[in-house]
């Protein structure tokens, strides 16, 4: 089985499992995550790799971590997850990316992310749900962090935190590869 296969089934059983767990119809959870009918019973019949940006709203409407979606194996109470396990998200052919390295469910989902931003190239999320919190920490280049609206110049050796609901976007403005660090805490669904 390719990785993408097994991906892909992962994704589609944990859904599936979760959207269970959480007592959600096919409808219910369509319309929190702002995903149709048709695409989730496609990906609980894994019969479709749906976008990054469509499983992120999935999980984020389930409460759980992409790692929680995307996890074919569940570990100990101690998880060790070697470079060849972590879960590339997207890449770009000039040499972007972004890297899910672990996550976690413990009082909501957590995830840590290593990040890799080409120069002239950038990345825009849509808000997270209300409560959801990013904590980062530029390691080479400058990041400039678009947040609702508003720049912010993150250079090497500098960190950031905020509020995730607002629109947001990585943008590697300079002329030197970014690198960073990043956490996200997501609430727990109520």
């Amino acid at each position: 089985m390719s990785d993408l296969d097994q991906l892909t089934q992962a994704l589609a059983r944990n859904l599936k499992r979760w959207r269970n767990e959480r007592g959600f119809t096919l409808d219910a959870l369509a319309a929190r995550a702002g995903v149709s009918r048709g695409m989730i019973i496609q990906i609980e019949q894994a019969r479709t790799n749906p976008s990054v940006g469509t499983t992120v709203k999935l999980a984020d409407a389930l409460g759980v971590s992409l790692t929680t979606l995307l996890d074919h194996e569940q570990g100990t109470h101690v998880r060790l997850v070697p470079p060849e396990q972590a879960v590339r998200m997207w890449s770009t052919p000039a040499g972007s990316r972004t890297t899910l390295l672990v996550g976690t469910e413990a009082r909501g989902p957590l995830e840590l992310w290593s990040w890799t931003l080409v120069p002239g190239e950038g990345s825009s999320s849509d808000p997270h749900p209300h409560g959801t919190t990013e904590l980062l920490h530029v390691t080479a280049g400058v990041l400039t962090l678009v947040v609702d609206g508003v720049e912010h110049a993150v250079p090497a050796g500098t960190s950031a935190v905020f509020e995730a609901s607002a629109p947001h976007t990585y943008r590697n403005d300079g002329d030197e590869t970014v690198e960073l660090t990043m956490a996200v805490s997501v609430p727990p669904v109520r």
